[in-house]
This record gives structure tokens, sequence and C-alpha cells, in this order.
């Protein structure tokens, strides 16, 4: 299991949001900061960079780092990284609960050199949430310190995991991908995306795996498992989140998550806490 890269057009990602602004502009007041917060439905971040590195993690809900050529999504078994002057903003469709661990370009020799998704283990996982529970201690004491460069030692040997849920800018294909990512339950059939897209149906498998590289169908369940994720995180139950992503019963879902991610849904549900 891998988190997404997709890519957004503006005017969808900005629909009703809640802008932020990003904390430090110029200058880090300490050369590892932890900060947390909660963040509302539909809030973002404006576009932006920084001189130094970034470690972004969601506790809840999935956190969004949007890239001139891509969006990654992470779910809370995900982080991102952001290497230093990397152009970038941060947003999240459902209310969610994130932390940034900003990096010193100093101290960023021995993580990622690119952007990327990194698994989280339960011990960094641990130590993150012991970090929220005491935000707003001294951030310049030298046990913080110590305790942010554990943390940055297991970011640095954390799995590097590629792209899930890729994206097109095909006009066609894109049309198709959006109107399928704002409603998951649509079930028809790829001849008939085709010819809502004027297309031929054999033009739209190779463009799916010309810019996917995977079938049709592998796509859609992977969308499914990304919004399955957050609802589970929510609380929702296996039948609700069923019928909304369009299956006839519970048993059918919970095979395509546990083919798709390797537990079921009630077993994730259970790891994201």
């Amino acid at each position: 299991m891998t988190v997404g890269i997709e890519t957004l057009t503006g005017n969808r990602a900005d629909r009703g949001a809640h802008f932020r602004d990003v904390p430090f502009r110029s200058a880090l007041p300490h050369p590892l900061y932890f900060r947390s917060a909660q963040m509302p439905q539909n809030a973002t971040y404006p576009q932006h960079s920084h001189p130094w590195g970034e470690f972004v993690y969601s506790y809840s809900g999935m956190m969004e780092v949007s890239l001139k050529d891509g969006h990654y999504l992470a779910p809370p078994q995900y982080a991102v990284w952001l290497p230093p002057d990397i152009e970038h903003r941060g947003l999240n469709r459902h209310a969610a609960v994130h932390c940034s661990l900003y990096v010193d370009p100093s101290l960023c020799g021995r993580l990622p050199q690119e952007t990327t998704a990194l698994e989280v283990s339960r011990l960094l996982r641990a130590m993150l949430e012991h970090l929220r529970a005491g935000d707003g201690a001294d951030p310049g004491a030298a046990e913080h310190l110590r305790f942010l460069q554990v943390v940055i030692d297991l970011v640095a040997a954390a799995p590097r995991v590629g792209t899930y849920l890729p994206w097109s800018t095909d006009p066609a294909l894109e049309a198709v991908l959006a109107r399928l990512q704002d409603n998951p339950a649509d079930n028809r059939s790829l001849a008939e995306h085709a010819r809502l897209a004027g297309l031929a149906e054999r033009t739209l498998i190779r463009r799916c795996l010309r810019d996917l590289g995977m079938p049709f169908t592998e796509w859609k369940q992977r969308l499914r498992v990304v919004q399955a994720m957050s609802m589970l995180e929510a609380n929702d139950t296996v039948e609700h989140i069923s019928a909304v992503l369009g299956y006839s019963n519970a048993s059918s879902f919970i095979a395509m998550f546990k083919r798709m991610t390797g537990v079921t849904p009630d077993d994730y549900r259970v790891s994201a806490r």
C-alpha cells in the first residue's frame, strides 16, 4: 500500500477553502521545530517555499501536499517529506489534525533529496503523538531538541513509497477521473465513461495505461480505498462506507479493501487510531 500523487486544478482544490498563513517565512526559531494544528474542512495554506526541509504528517484525516507537478495524499500510515526550496502548499478536504517538523538545511543531509512519501512506523507515530501531547513546551529546550533529532533519525530510515493514485492531464481522461473522484460510487462501465468523454473505449483504455500505468478498474478501486480510509478514521461503519462507495454489500467492499491493502477495514481502523 502506498500513498497517492495526483494533479489538481486550482479551482477544484480551492472551492470553499479556509486559507491559513504559513507560520515562518524567513527563518526558523530553532534548527528543529515541531508544530501541530487542527484544520477545518477545506483548509489550505498558500503556495510557498522555504529554505528548510519539512516533514508533514496527519494524525487524522487526509493531509494533502500540492506541488507544481503533483499532489501527495497522506493518510495516517504515511507522511510527506519536502526538501528545502520546494514550492508547495498544504490542504485538506476534510477536517484533520496534522503536524510539521521543520528541519534546518544543515540537518537535511541524511534525509531524502527529493519530495517523497514515507511509511510511518509505530515507533515514529508514537513519538509524533508524544510531541502533539506536549506541544507548547519550550521548543528550544535541549531535551526537546534531542527528542526531535531521534525523530529525524527515524524519518531518515523510513521506507519511501511510490505513487498510489496517479492522475492525468489529458483533458478527456482527467474529466473521467475528476467525475469519479467527486462520486466514487459511480458504477458506470469503462465504455460508458468513454462515451461521456467522447472517446472510443479502446482509446480510453490506452490513455489509462499510458498516463496511469494501470487499468481503469484498478485505479477506481484505489480511489475507493483512499476515500474509505478517511471514513474509517471518522469511525463510519463498514456498511455505511460500502454503500457510499457503490458496493451492493459490505462483504464485497471488505474483500476489495483487503486485497488492495493487505488488511481488513476494521484492522485499518485500529491501526489508524
